[in-house]
Parts: structure tokens; sequence; C-alpha cells
């Protein structure tokens, strides 16, 4: 059975600040490197770190553009979030619950990467909200 992995390209100004944030802070594996872009590894999906001249800027709020890890796993998630915590890295939003007592009940903190990249990671405590529950009309913080 062939598995299929997913791939994000992102902009970066620094090779070494994005080493740094991802393989040493987040544990991505590194993979090839040139001087114009990095190939990462995590949890087995491949970023890939692009180096821009274009000026980057934080976005005000945490949408539109993030992207992330869903964890099937809570004690995943929960490594994940203390190794963040001991590495000192950039909490953009705090961990904290959303959706309490409802099927789409689910734990996420936000990161921001050195270049305003922002990371979600969230584990879901009933896996069927991860696709379904349409009947649902929650999305995020805002609906």
């Amino acid at each position: 059975m062939k598995q299929t992995l997913f791939h994000l390209a992102f902009p970066i100004t620094n090779i070494t600040e994005t080493k740094t944030f991802y393989v040493d802070g987040l544990g991505c594996i590194p993979g090839r490197e040139s001087p114009h872009a990095i190939i990462l590894n995590l949890y087995g999906h491949q970023l890939v770190a692009h180096i821009t001249k274009e000026p980057l800027t934080p976005q005000k709020g945490i949408y539109p553009r993030h992207f992330g890890l869903i964890f099937t796993q809570e004690q995943d998630w929960q490594e994940l979030l203390e190794k963040a915590q001991t590495k000192n890295l950039t909490f953009r939003e705090e961990p904290k619950s959303r959706f309490i007592d409802s099927p789409l009940e689910h734990h996420t903190f936000f990161l921001e990467d050195p270049f305003y990249n922002l990371m979600e990671f969230k584990y879901y405590r009933y896996p069927e909200a991860i696709f379904g529950s349409s009947e649902h009309s929650q999305i995020g913080d805002r609906y």
C-alpha cells in the first residue's frame, strides 16, 4: 500500500535560523540543502523552506494563513507542546481547548517561526471531527 505524503513550501530569509527553529526546536529531520532552500521532514511530511528576498511581515491574526499537524494521539501532541516550551519557541497562541464538551472538542496551540510562518498543532478528542461532524458549523475561533 502506498502512503501519500503532504508537501508544503514556505518562505524564509535565513537557512541557519530555519534549522535552529525547525530542526533544533521542532525536531524536524533535515534533508537536502542548498544556499537557497532546505528540505525538512516534519513527522513524515515534506516541508521545503525557500529563501526569499521579499520582505516578510507578520499576519495580524492566525487567519487566514497557517499550517500544521493533527495528532491522533494526545500524548504525541503533549510531547510536542513540552518540546516547544522547553526550546523556548515563539507561541503565537498558547495551548488551549476549543469547543469543550462538544463533538468538535480539541486541544491546540500555535507557533510562529522567525519568518512569521504560523503553525497550528491539534489533537481532537473525537477523531470524526477531523473531517466529519458536518452538522456543526464551528471552524476555528471565528464562525
